[in-house]
């Protein structure tokens, strides 16, 4: 690519960065998707206006058979990272067409033809497990440490980000909550834990201590640093990995086991337990309709905390 080409690119994604912050997107999101982009027009080695129906055909056939893969993998990468570098391209392709940089957008359909089909993930449901089997999952894990995230995945249904933010003050040991830290998905910043994963809690925050870490997280590292979300990842997997739960190497949402497996445990399991909707939306911080009425709605925080201690599964761990 020449330094000329590789400018105009450098340009175009700094302009795509700004538009998709203004629009909400995560920026965990926006670091993967530049992160794609990058690659796809370093392989492709043409402008962004010259991208046509060949070039995506190539870099398909590309990514399906050549790309290394995870764990090395030398024929190609798996059907959900496809579908992450399509949903980048029709992203970046929407942002340019908006702003009338290109009359259209030839990833859509593109996308529809070739990738709405059985080899990608589509709206597979993810893996749902039973509360023996999430019993068994805490049991088999001897480190305090991830025993206490996995617990708290399982007893809080918090998404990746908003665990790696709590913070050791973020706890109230009397009501046993914690405020999570704002974010652009979350309405209900409160969240419950109940006895069995405090006692968890206590313990990995006397191991935490005693090393000494400089930094509030709750949730530390090997450096005693912030754990960040690759390594969160790793440890849910790897101990899904260890008693069936997880294949590293399936495209299919049933046979993998990750972070926001437990949400989808949470969520089902207190709708089985016939825990009241409006509180199941509130304890997962859920975007509340547009609803003038909503205003004069409010949820007693005593009794929500009352109703969660009632209806969340216990794993007698």
């Amino acid at each position: 690519m020449s330094a000329e080409l590789a400018a105009e690119i450098d340009e175009l994604l700094t302009e795509y960065i700004k538009d998709a912050k203004l629009r909400g997107k995560a920026e965990s999101t926006l670091d993967t998707y530049e992160s794609y982009l990058r690659y796809t027009f370093k392989y492709l080695d043409c402008h962004p206006e010259e991208l046509g129906k060949s070039e995506l055909k190539d870099f398909l056939y590309h990514l399906q058979k050549k790309k290394d893969g995870r764990r090395g993998n030398k024929n190609g990468v798996s059907g959900k990272t496809i579908d992450g570098y399509f949903s980048a391209l029709s992203s970046f392709y929407g942002y340019l067409t908006y702003e009338e940089k290109l009359s259209r957008n030839p990833v859509s359909p593109f996308q529809e033809r070739y990738l709405d089909n059985d080899t990608t993930s589509g709206d597979e449901e993810r893996q749902l497990i039973s509360v023996s089997e999430m019993a068994g999952l805490v049991m088999s894990v001897m480190k305090t440490r991830d025993k206490a995230i996995i617990l708290l995945f399982a007893k809080t249904g918090v998404r990746r980000k908003e665990l790696i933010q709590i913070d050791v003050q973020d706890i109230d040991w009397e009501q046993q909550s914690i405020r999570l830290k704002p974010t652009a998905k979350r309405t209900n910043q409160i969240v419950f834990f109940d006895d069995e994963c405090g006692r968890v809690l206590k313990k990995w925050l006397e191991i935490r201590n005693e090393a000494g870490p400089e930094t509030d997280a709750l949730f530390t590292n090997q450096e005693n640093e912030r754990l960040q979300r690759n390594g969160v990842y790793s440890v849910v997997t790897k101990h899904a990995e260890n008693i069936g739960l997880h294949d590293p190497d399936s495209d299919r949402l049933t046979e993998r086991f990750t972070p926001h497996c437990f949400r989808h445990w949470f969520t089902t399991h207190l709708r089985r337990s016939e825990m009241k909707r409006e509180y199941i939306k509130e304890l997962r911080g859920d975007k509340r309709e547009v609803d003038p009425m909503e205003t004069y709605n409010h949820i007693d925080r005593e009794k929500l905390r009352e109703s969660y201690l009632t209806h969340i599964p216990q794993l007698n761990v």
